[in-house]
């Protein structure tokens, strides 16, 4: 009980920390959408996120996942990127 409490304490902190940009995990339809666009329909084309990542491990994301991240950018005003978990 008081570790799954320190566990959920932890995802907050390292999903809320101002140096880590947002992450999210893209549904199949949406992942499909992506792997196409900029895979060629290969998802192993993508860049790769490790699973021991922290913010990996805060979202539950498993091998496979797609995952969205949205940083601030000072040109671009936000810049979009995928990866995907090995």
């Amino acid at each position: 009980m008081v570790e799954n409490e320190i566990d959920e304490k932890l995802k907050k902190i390292i999903l809320s920390h101002k140096l880590v940009p947002k992450h999210e995990i893209l549904s199949k339809e949406e992942a499909k959408k992506i792997i196409d666009k900029y895979a060629g329909g290969d998802k192993y084309k993508l860049p790769y996120i490790k699973r021991t990542d922290p913010v990996v491990k805060a979202l539950g994301a498993k091998h496979g996942d797609i995952i969205k991240i949205t940083r601030k950018s000072p040109t671009a005003g936000e810049s979009v990127y995928y990866r995907l978990v090995i």
